[in-house]
């Protein structure tokens, strides 16, 4: 079966786009957040089209042209004003990762070449101190000042002096214009490794994702935004592709209101990564427990999907409380960022709540295939968008091979680091590191990380995230690495776990780990578990850093 792709509204540049959105659909709500004190506030893309303009013509008029903007803080309405506006410029918009350490985020400035930083206000103090390292910087916008001090300029103040100048007709930001196939976007990747580069990403990068990422799987009309901005995930496939489908934002301002927020804006999707789903997931199973209904829910799900087999399906009516829950309306979860555990696809999809799992990598701005509405298995992350090619490199004797690229969202380079670049993109592909196959309907299924893969003396290949992929299964885990020990000399695998303490009671881990894994061959099983009391070190994507843990 060939994909059948959606009809989506071409445009020739991002300004185009939002013009677009202006144009036809400017009354509708483009924003909603919550204000100072904590009221829901409101913004219509025609409001938001006047911000962007505005915002950049008081940059303009202060000579900010061909520069490099970063921006630091929590996801905000102001940090997506900053955002387009950049884009829109002649300038670099450069994302930075709120939960780097000091010395890292500094570092990343100055290795940006930034001009112009727009932070929020508790980075103000570092900032001020170490002025004299950041060499390129020649004005900080701070989201929370109310007045100029010097170069550290209001975001309020600043905003409403380009309202005056861009209704007054000054034209110095309206008049600029892009090379689409120049650096548009400098994203230093978190990735697991603690090594960041700077990915470079061009306009054309970006606007073929929106076309393409909209073609392959389409949205609905209000998100609930929560996966942070200076990410190409939520950036790009979250608030530039929810811009062209006219779609309403709501800006969750941190992972710890997510259950809050669900309830205040009731969305109908989301973007999560694969730790999110899985918390909303056990969240679920550890009220039920609560109130004494677990077995009940899990009894109506198998009932549920014998039904649905027949051509019944009563999800929304047997699972109402759990959609209740989740705010009443969601319809849609768009996973992406690693594989989502299966029992956690199963569950989302058993309620009635489309699951579609996604593969995208940074340097491919970032989607690389995604599943679509109309032929959707979970098992998979989908198929390739419309304009890459994909193909498994030097694959083994069950078909797995290195995953490489190739097409008009694959990345310009890495900023000042030809070698690197040289070394992952090679006559044209790009080598994502991830190894996996490509089934008969062409959907892509991911095995591993190359650099994650063990090696046992037998010489067979292990792909931890496989294994991992089954321990999650379990209700009680909620975060799980598997990695290579040694016993008398030998390697063996070993399960480092981090379970709910309420929902593990007196399971028997060891029994459980070996019935979830029995279908896989004997060297796949796993020969220790180590329990852990504390959460494993995390990125900002939500990515567990293996590089940071003590093996056992």
């Amino acid at each position: 079966m060939a994909i059948q792709y959606y009809d989506v509204q071409p445009f020739s540049s991002l300004r185009e786009m939002l013009e677009l959105a202006k144009n036809e659909s400017g009354e509708k709500i483009a924003y909603m957040f919550k204000g100072k004190n904590k009221e829901v506030c409101e913004r219509t893309y025609a409001e938001f089209y006047e911000d962007v303009y505005s915002l950049g013509t008081a940059l303009a008029e202060k000579g900010i042209s061909k520069k490099h903007i970063a921006c630091i803080g929590e996801n905000s309405y102001k940090w997506i004003n900053t955002f387009l506006t950049t884009l829109l410029s002649d300038c670099v918009f450069v994302g930075i990762d709120k939960e780097l350490p000091q010395a890292d985020y500094l570092h990343i400035m100055e290795d940006s070449d930034s001009n112009v930083i727009f932070y929020q206000g508790k980075y103000e103090e570092t900032l001020r101190e170490n002025r004299d390292k950041l060499s390129n910087v020649k004005f900080f916008v701070g989201f929370d000042r109310e007045e100029h001090d010097g170069d550290f300029l209001s975001f309020d103040l600043l905003l409403e002096e380009g309202r005056k100048l861009y209704k007054d007709g000054v034209k110095s930001y309206v008049d600029m214009k892009n090379d689409l196939e120049a650096m548009k976007m400098l994203v230093y990747t978190s990735g697991t490794t603690g090594l960041a580069k700077g990915v470079m990403l061009s306009e054309k990068n970006l606007i073929s994702l929106v076309y393409n990422g909209l073609r392959t799987a389409t949205i609905y009309t209000k998100c609930l935004s929560i996966l942070p901005y200076h990410h190409t995930y939520e950036a790009v496939c979250g608030i530039l592709v929810g811009i062209h489908h006219r779609v309403a934002l709501c800006i969750n301002e941190s992972l710890r209101m997510i259950a809050k927020n669900l309830n205040l804006y009731k969305p109908d999707y989301m973007y999560v990564v694969p730790a999110v789903a899985l918390a909303l997931h056990k969240n679920v199973l550890k009220n039920a427990e609560k109130q004494g209904k677990l077995k009940l829910m899990l009894t109506m799900m198998k009932v549920s999907n014998a039904l649905r087999k027949v051509g019944i399906d009563l999800r929304r009516k047997l699972f109402k409380s759990v959609h209740e829950g989740l705010g009443g309306n969601l319809l849609e979860v768009v996973c992406g960022g690693a594989p989502i555990p299966v029992d956690t696809a199963y569950f989302f999809d058993a309620i009635g709540i489309m699951i579609l799992n996604g593969y995208g990598i940074t340097e491919c701005s970032p989607l690389v295939s995604v599943n679509s509405p109309k032929d959707s298995d979970y098992r998979t992350v989908g198929y390739p968008l419309p304009c890459l090619e994909v193909k498994v490199d030097e694959p083994d004797e069950d078909g797995i091979g290195e995953i490489c690229v190739k097409g008009d969202t694959v990345m310009l380079g890495y900023y000042k680091n030809p070698e690197q670049t040289a070394e992952v993109i090679v006559d044209g592909w790009f080598h994502t590191g991830d190894y996996g196959y490509i089934n008969k309907k062409g959907q892509i299924l991911i095995t591993g990380r190359k650099k994650n893969i063990i090696v046992l003396d037998n010489g067979k290949n292990i792909y931890p995230e496989e294994l991992e992929k089954y321990i999650y299964m379990l209700p009680y885990v909620k975060d799980a690495v598997v990695y290579d020990s040694t016993d008398d000399g030998k390697v063996i695998l070993c399960a480092e776990i981090y379970p709910d303490p309420e929902l593990l009671g007196d399971s028997d881990i060891n029994a459980d780990v070996h019935r979830v894994l029995a279908e896989l061959p004997s060297y796949k099983q796993i020969s220790k578990i180590v329990l852990r009391d504390t959460e494993f070190p995390k990125n900002a994507s939500q990515k567990i850093v293996r590089g940071k843990i003590e093996k056992k």
